[in-house]
């Protein structure tokens, strides 16, 4: 896949590559977009909790173990 950039941004491209940040243009660039795609999934995954509320099928668990432990110092 060919990706036109613009100038200013393939000039950071290749002062990070010169730098020694990435071995190439092409690996920034796909950093930047795995880094991306993990922000997006992150996002998706915590708009669940608003969308189908937070509880889950392990409550019925939690309260269980909750009723039948006894904590002491």
């Amino acid at each position: 896949m060919a990706v036109r950039l613009p100038d200013d941004v393939v000039r950071f491209l290749d002062r990070a590559v010169d730098r020694g940040v990435a071995s190439s243009r092409a690996a920034l660039v796909a950093q930047a977009v795995e880094r991306e795609m993990r922000q997006q999934a992150a996002e998706d995954d915590a708009e669940i909790p608003r969308t189908a509320g937070a509880a889950d099928d392990l409550d019925s668990l939690v309260a269980w173990t909750a009723a039948g432990s006894r904590l002491e110092d």
